[in-house]
This record gives structure tokens, sequence and C-alpha cells, in this order.
């Protein structure tokens, strides 16, 4: 059966109906998960092995049956687990149909269909009796409900019910005990993905100074947490003003409370400083000893840093202070850790909660506007510096005294740099209501209400009236809207100029005047492991999982390439960078297909994971942007990549190591289109050695 999905095209701008599969989300959800993940962590599955082992025992030696309830069982490799260490039944719990239709045929290929039940419910629709899904309560309960903020999949919820109505009283769990340990730290890096700062302005009048509203300072914030691989973000770029912190523990061997809560932990600054940051993680103890621990501790808390297991499942995160505050080394502040049923956040005081009687229950909500159109990413990027001159230094080679400016770009600050510089008029396109609410305000701020035209609609509508009568000079665009995930989908900004061709005058100039998408073959340190085959998990055979996933890929996504921040993803370079496709904005967008085909040879040693795909955007003859790397590729050294983008990733259906044997893959032959119709941009890569054969 076909279904029909409208989808918002993020390059044309238009609403598509396409004919998809009905079992499409199903395909793209596991597609995308992190299950080969999961299976390739394996000090998270030996420590569960050894937890369930000895769980396990602690019931036999008290003489009981070791019945098992399993909550999100995914592949069903815990409930084989618990059954290889002695249990005498196991209930595993898999609410996703695919995944628990999965867990069947795993469970039976290593012949443990007689003692092992696969249940596919949520785990709060499990019933116990007689004619239930269990005929009697568990009495070990394995879970593994986690996510980088350990509550956020809604662990606290599932553990509640359970007890209530699933467990023993007093069974044993694994894990055990979950502990959030926190570390207060002053980052002006990282609080710029959270305010937007003073942006200087370098004009013939003097320096022009972008300053925020002040709802956007007052503001909280965005509630949800930021998640980061933290080993990624260099200690030069932060400093400790707290030693790590244990906020809180929860016991899922007794009777969990998904109730609001606060935790507050009193201490001594060991620094002075600004109070921004509050970094964050877990770790499970799989017994109640503690002897069998899970840490997702950064490298300088790690006990063994190089024992350091790399992981995307679980991260680290980041939180942002309500305000920053003021803290001096020696004199004792108060860190309150507050959680709810699936979040957690954190705020400062100077006294305990207990003592003062404050306690703010309620999570931060933004009020500002600014905070739920601009993502983390894109207010660092906002707030960097360097790239604001670079686009100063190219607007002055545009612009003229009477210039009439568009510009095109979601909720940016590019047409109150072209006021500054001197245009003669300014129209700013925002076709959002929230954007152009928030624009609205910072343009309050800074003077400028009056200066620049607000036009709220979409931009093929825009007519001669909007721009009162004027011919637009000089069409501007960053190019950024809000709707693009993969790099190439801000060439929306190419169809927004052929939209408004009729209103460019003549000998108008289009900024960004050029686009090209480049490429470069790489080799990962860790994230290879995400699309990587698992087949044997710990003496269990999970080739259906990963015939799965292949067969999830093999839908669609296989020859598509996927957003990933490779700044918290090291990787090296095999080849040369290499432009694969240009798009010339002087000009609208053609009616005919781009098509690139050639080859990128293979110049260094190593494990052929991908090619990393980017746009380059070229302002003027003289100046260009990267979304991707920001420096020639170096032969001892890991690739520097754009922070404030995401980068496409293709990943190799065959990773194979060139340092093999002399008929290994020598290059990489890539075709590539781009389809003016559709906007999409296809691709097909593959490795073939120096004779032209292909693997």
């Amino acid at each position: 059966m076909k279904v029909f999905c409208g989808r918002a095209n993020p390059v044309t701008g238009s609403v598509e109906w396409q004919e998809e599969d009905e079992q499409y989300d199903y395909h793209q959800e596991i597609a995308r998960s992190s299950y080969a993940d999961m299976l390739h962590d394996k000090d998270r599955n030996i420590k569960y092995y050894q937890g369930i082992r000895a769980a396990v025992s602690r019931v036999k030696d008290r003489g009981q049956k070791a019945l098992v309830l399993d909550i999100g069982t995914g592949t069903g490799l815990l409930s084989m687990m618990a059954v290889t260490a002695g249990a005498d039944f196991c209930y595993a719990v898999e609410v996703f149909k695919p995944m628990a239709d999965a867990a069947v045929k795993i469970v039976e290929k290593n012949g443990f269909s007689d003692k092992i039940k696969v249940i596919n419910k949520h785990s709060t629709e499990v019933t116990v009796g007689l004619d239930g899904d269990m005929p009697c309560r568990a009495n070990i309960l394995i879970t593994e409900l986690f996510d980088t903020e350990l509550i956020g999949e809604g662990a606290l919820p599932s553990y509640e019910h359970a007890h209530r109505h699933l467990v023993q009283e007093n069974c044993e769990a694994v894990p055990h005990r979950a502990t959030v340990y926190a570390q207060l730290v002053e980052s002006k890096k990282m609080w710029s993905w959270n305010k937007l700062f003073p942006i200087r302005v370098q004009t013939r009048r003097g320096e022009q100074v972008i300053v925020p509203p002040s709802e956007l300072e007052r503001c909280p914030g965005a509630p949800s947490v930021c998640d980061i691989q933290l080993n990624q973000v260099s200690p030069t770029d932060f400093t400790v003003l707290s030693h790590v912190l244990p906020m809180f523990s929860v016991d899922f061997s007794k009777q969990v409370s998904s109730s609001a809560a606060c935790h507050s932990r009193q201490f001594d600054p060991v620094a002075s400083g600004q109070a921004q940051v509050v970094l964050s993680w877990w770790d499970i103890e799989m017994d109640p000893e503690g002897k069998i621990k899970c840490t997702m501790a950064p490298f300088w808390a790690h006990t063994d840093p190089l024992e350091l297991q790399w992981r995307d499942h679980w991260m680290q995160c980041v939180y942002f202070l309500p305000q920053e505050e003021p803290v001096t080394q020696g004199s004792a502040v108060c860190l309150v850790a507050h959680h709810d049923d699936y979040c957690v956040w954190y705020s400062l005081q100077r006294t305990s909660p207990e003592e003062n009687g404050r306690v703010h229950a309620l999570r931060p909500v933004c009020d500002c506007q600014a905070h739920l159109l601009w993502n983390r990413p894109r207010f660092g990027e906002i707030n960097d510096q360097e790239r604001t001159d670079q686009y100063v230094q190219a607007l002055r080679t545009v612009l003229k005294p009477d210039s009439v400016c568009l510009c095109v770009s979601d909720g940016s600050l590019l047409c109150m740099l072209v006021h500054h510089l001197g245009a003669e008029q300014v129209f700013t396109i925002e076709s959002s209501a929230a954007s152009h609410r928030l624009m609205k305000k910072i343009f309050k701020a800074n003077h400028l209400e009056d200066k620049i035209n607000v036009v709220e609609k979409r931009p093929e509508l825009l007519t001669s009236a909007d721009l009162e009568g004027k011919k637009v000079s000089v069409l501007l665009g960053e190019p950024f809207f809000a709707t693009s995930l993969l790099p190439w989908h801000n060439l929306y900004f190419w169809y927004v100029r052929t939209a408004v061709d009729q209103h460019l005058g003549p000998g108008a100039v289009v900024m960004p005047q050029a686009a090209s998408l480049h490429a470069v073959v790489v080799e990962f340190r860790d994230l290879w492991r995400v699309r990587s085959p698992c087949g044997d998990c710990e003496g269990f055979d999970v080739h259906i999982m990963d015939d799965m996933i292949q067969h999830a890929l093999d839908f669609r996504e296989s020859k598509e390439a996927e957003p990933h921040p490779l700044w918290e993803y090291p990787c090296r370079s095999l080849s040369e960078p290499q432009q694969i496709l240009t798009f010339d904005f002087q000009q609208p967008v053609p009616p005919q297909l781009l098509h690139a085909e050639g080859s990128i040879k293979l110049r260094r040693p190593g494990r052929s994971h991908g090619a990393v795909l980017w746009m380059e955007y070229h302002l003027t003859p003289d100046s260009t942007v990267s979304t991707g790397l920001l420096k020639p590729a170096d032969d001892k050294e890991d690739c520097c990549w754009n922070p404030h983008c995401k980068q496409a990733v293709y990943f190799f259906s065959t990773m194979v190591d060139p340092r093999a044997s002399l008929g290994s893959p020598q290059t990489v032959s890539y075709v590539v289109e781009f389809h003016p119709r559709t906007g999409d941009v296809t691709m097909d890569f593959t490795l073939s050695d120096a004779l032209g054969s292909e693997h």
C-alpha cells in the first residue's frame, strides 16, 4: 500500500506531495537509529553483562527463580545475556514493532525462544496475571531507557509504573543506580550558543555596535538540553569554577518517582569568574556495591582517560544558566539541579533552597522568540565576529550610496550591516510572523525600526508595492534558512533570486554571486561505528539487526548523505578537497539538470569511510565563506570543520583499507546531480582501484 506524504521542500520552498511506502517512517527511523552504535559500545555491553550475571546470582543464592523483565529490549541482547547467566525466564518488552519483530527473530536464531517472550507493547500497557502478558511479577528488572540527559526518554515514569505494577518489592535492578554529575564553568564559546552578543561593525563613520534587545538578555533560554561530544571541546574554551559535583542519584531497585524535584549542592568556587554554563553527565552502577560502573564522564573527569569509550547514543550535556552570575573563589554558592519527569535544568543560588524556601520549580521557557528560531549553532554563527567582519569587507565592495538592498535569509542581521555601511534603502524578507517579531525587537533596540523595511511574506509573493516601487540594486543572503538540514538546502536562496528576478534593476549585484559544492574522502576516528555492521555482539548473533538496518538504508538512504556536526567527530582526509558542482547566482535557476562525474584520488593510506560534502559561498571574487573545511587538509592533523554548520556525510557501503593490498581502492568515482525542478542533489560514490575495477 502506498500513502501520500506532504513535505515542505527546503530547497525550492514549495510543498510537495510524494508517494511513499506505508512503512517509510519505519525504514527512516531504523536507518538513522543508534542501534548499531549501541551494539558497538563494548564498555556498555560488558558492564551490563557483568551486572546481569551478578543480579541473577543474587536471586539464585536466595533460592528463588530468576524472572526477568527487560524494558526496551531492542535486539533482545540483554534478555539473551540474562538467560545465558541462568535466568529462568525473560519478558522482553519493546514498543517499536519493527524492533520487536527483529528481536523475536534474533532470539529464535540464538536458540532462546523457549526462555524469552517478546512483548510488543509500551511497558505501561503490560499486564500481569493468569491471562496477562506476564503470569506474575518479575524479580529482576533490566532496562536501557536512558538518553544523554538520563531521563529524557521517559525513564522515570517507566520505572515508576514498573515498580507499582510489574516487579516485586525490593527486586534486583540492572542498572542498580544512576548518578548525575555537574561542573560549573565560564565559557564565552558555549555562552555564545545561548545569548546574542554585541556585534561590532566598522564603518566610515566609525564603529557601530549592534546590541541585543533587553528581552533577549533577560530570557532564560530554550528548555531543551544541548547534548554534545564534550571531549571535543578544548579545555582552553572554558574555565572551571567548581569541582565535579554529584547532584542526585536514582536507585532503580526501589520505587521511583517521576514527580518534579530539586537537589542542591553547596560548594566553594575553585576560581572567580562568570558562572554561565553547567556541564553534566551521568554514570550507572550495575550492582548495589557500585563495583561495576559505566560512566559518561569526559576525559578530564574520567578515572582512566585511556579507557574512554566512544559512544554517540550517550554523550554529555551542556546546560545554560538563566543568567550569567559572578562567583568569587572561596565564597560558597549553591548549584541546584531541577527535574520533572523528562527534563533537567540548573540554577545558581546564594543559599540553599531549603534555607530560603525558594525553588524554581518551573522549567525555563523562551519568551524572546530567539531561542525558538535560532538553534545553538546559529547563535554561535551570528556571534562569530570574524565571520561578520568578512561579510562587512565583502559588502563594502558592492554597496554604493544609492544602493537599494533586499536581504533574504531567516533571522539575519545582514540587513543591519548593510544599513550601517551606508545603503540608501534596506528591505528584508521575513516569511514567518515569529521571525518578523524577533527582528522588529532587534531593530527597535538599535533604533532602526524606521530605517529597515520588513516584508512579511514569501519571496515569490513579493510585489513592487512592497518595495515602494523601487528596483533592487543589491540582493543579499548569507544564505541561511531555518528549514535547511543538509548544506545544499540553503540553495533556496537561488530559487528566491529567481522568484524576485523581475524586481532586480539593470546591473543588480547578487551576493553571494555563486556557490560551489565540495567533497573530500575521510577516515573517521569513531563515527564510522554508527553505520558499521556488528555481526556478533558478546557472543550473540545479531546479523538480523545488521540486515534490518541495511534493508532500511537500501530502501532509500544508502545513496543519501546525512547531516553531522563534524567538529564533534574527528576525521582525517584521505584525499584533497575537490570542487564538484558550481551554482551561478548571477543567473536564475536553469531548467536543465546540473551533472558532474569524476574521480577523487586517494593520496593518503587509511580506511575510506565516506565522503564529506559542504557548500562554499563566493560572496565576491575575493571572498569565500566555507560551511565545511576551514583550512587545507593536513597529513598529520584532523580536519578542521566550521563549528556553526552541519556537514553532509555519505558513508560508503563498503569500508575498505587501501593499505590491505596492491589492488585496494586508489580512487573514489562519483556522479552528482542537481535537479532544478525538485532542488534535490543526488549522488553516488564508488570505490575503485587503479585498474578501474569497483569495490
